[in-house]
């Protein structure tokens, strides 16, 4: 069982997830303060408030509380990690189509040249040559 375990552990799909995972944590993290240090006081000029955890609203005559300020704070972090995981995705795929030839230009490189056709030639007739 632990020979298993160790075989699971080193394969390179549970090594790429873990370091997705500790990398998504640190950019959670910058996209908080982000959210909380600079997009925040940008709203406060409009809302009033830096703080958008502070909106709420209460129905009267009831405990209910709507956090609609932590909600637009958790809105706002998705749309930004969103916003970065896709240009990290686009920026890959970029990457990796780089290195993939079109069709044209394997078709161009598997077609022999006019010099290599009359070698073949050449080839041909000193074998047919041969034969006689």
């Amino acid at each position: 069982m632990i020979k298993e375990f160790k075989e699971f552990i080193m394969r390179g799909n549970v090594l790429d997830m873990a370091v997705g995972v500790i990398l998504g944590a640190a950019l959670k993290s910058i996209v908080d303060s982000l959210t909380k240090n600079l997009i925040n006081p940008i709203i406060s000029l409009f809302v009033g408030q830096v703080d958008l955890s502070g909106i709420a609203v209460t129905i009267p005559g009831t405990k209910a509380v709507f956090q609609i300020g932590n909600f637009l704070n958790d809105v706002i972090n998705f749309l930004i990690i969103a916003i970065i995981v896709f240009l990290i995705v686009k920026g890959f795929n970029k990457l990796r189509d780089m290195g993939k030839k079109t069709e044209e230009e394997v078709a161009e490189e598997a077609a022999p040249t006019q010099e290599e056709l009359y070698l073949k030639e050449i080839r041909d007739l000193l074998a047919e040559k041969d034969h006689q």
